[in-house]
């Protein structure tokens, strides 16, 4: 039987997007080699168009940190230098790196509704300065400054010298925000969550972290981490069954 090919616009309009855009991926090795016709037309066959439907279905759309992008694109690199196989458990690795992003994420959520409940009792001490509590919390005095800049927190100052002095509540609150940024959640999300805690709502604070507000004019995928990481394991399993569905395929 005659091999029926298509055109780039055949494969752009199947998945949706811009002849360009397949070109592109293409240049990039998301797709396996093109043959050319005596004319020097693109002829894409199905097993093309299979490919570029992986492409699309594992890097299109937000990202939820670079080691789960270098890992999409990767796999489907080995798919279209035509190891199936690898790309398969290539892809089951992913699902496994995107599980674990997602349990840190719901671990900081917990965290965060415990201690909002009172149930993560900090020692009583005295104030300490910014140098004791960064090496305390094991970050840098200046993420604890852009913090208070940017409106996480407030920080008592010493009435007769000015230095920042932060006592118990103080370093819970930071435990809090270090733990949900160490997670993946953005500040603008953190900050919603704690304007909503300090109005008195000690509770749906979970959903607060994954809610934008109407009036945040810029969202990133960390604004919406527990929601972008639930659609990324989705689509890591369809990644799976498409990956199946292309060995499927080749076996004939």
């Amino acid at each position: 039987m005659k091999t029926r090919y298509l055109r780039t616009t055949d494969i752009a309009k199947a998945v949706g997007v811009h002849a360009n855009t397949v070109r592109l991926y293409e240049q990039w090795g998301f797709l396996p080699p093109i043959p050319r016709s005596p004319a020097g037309y693109r002829r894409y066959t199905q097993e093309h168009l299979a490919q570029m439907q992986l492409a699309r279905l594992a890097l299109h759309g937000g990202w939820p940190g670079h080691a789960v992008r270098v890992s999409a694109a990767a796999l489907v690199r080995r798919a279209a230098s035509g190891d199936l196989g690898g790309a398969l458990a290539q892809a089951y690795d992913h699902l496994a790196r995107v599980q674990a992003e997602r349990a840190q994420a719901e671990a900081a959520a917990d965290f965060l509704e415990k201690w909002a409940q009172g149930m993560m009792p900090q020692p009583t001490s005295r104030p300490l300065p910014i140098k004791d509590v960064a090496a305390l919390l094991d970050v840098s005095a200046d993420a604890l400054r852009n913090w208070e800049r940017n409106g996480l927190i407030e920080v008592p100052r010493d009435p007769h010298n000015g230095y920042r002095r932060y006592g118990a509540a103080e370093i819970g609150r930071l435990r809090v925000i270090r733990m949900l940024g160490r997670a993946g959640y953005g500040q603008m999300a953190i900050l919603r969550m704690l304007l909503k805690l300090d109005a008195g709502h000690t509770t749906a604070l979970r959903e607060a972290l994954d809610a934008p507000d109407p009036d945040e004019s810029i969202t990133y995928t960390s604004d919406q981490w527990l929601s972008t990481l639930a659609e990324h394991e989705a689509r890591a399993r369809q990644m799976i069954a498409h990956l199946e569905e292309m060995i499927r395929a080749r076996r004939g």
